[in-house]
């Protein structure tokens, strides 16, 4: 009778270490073109929760890395380093998840015309208060982008 209850365990131990990023929340992307002549392109990167407790941490910030393959975008600015912890003592800082984190981009001059998918992947660190961790997550991202 103790093999079952064994059995039981090593499965609901290998369910704990499976938990994943998509059920604390989505992360989607999007092509966000200038809204005026001259002005700068975006790649928007929102965050859905699911858990209301789990929250992306805002050091270090979310960092978006495009398909090599691709050859619609190019970033406009380097991306900043990842940032050390906070000293102790230090309260986190979490992202206001209503709103997108946006980097920075351009259309490649060389791209072909018309709608070009293009692919990345975000990597963000997000931590659960009530439960006391803190994770390493990557998302993959593909969205389209309408070279003119």
């Amino acid at each position: 009778m103790q093999r079952p209850l064994a059995a039981a365990l090593v499965v609901m131990a290998s369910a704990a270490a499976a938990v994943s990023a998509g059920e604390h929340f989505t992360v989607s992307a999007s092509y966000v073109p200038p809204a005026k002549p001259r002005a700068g392109a975006s790649v928007a990167v929102s965050f859905t929760p699911v858990d209301p407790d789990v929250r992306i941490n805002q050091e270090p910030g979310p960092r978006l890395k495009l398909d090599p393959e691709q050859a619609v975008l190019v970033f406009v600015e380097r991306q900043p380093p990842a940032a050390r912890r906070p000293e102790s003592g230090g309260e986190p800082k979490y992202l206001d998840p209503s709103l997108p984190v946006t980097f920075a981009v351009a259309l490649n001059p060389k791209a072909p015309r018309g709608e070009q998918p293009v692919k990345g992947s975000v990597t963000y660190f997000y931590c659960s208060k009530r439960e006391g961790w803190c994770r390493k997550g990557t998302s993959e991202v593909a969205f389209t982008v309408n070279v003119p």
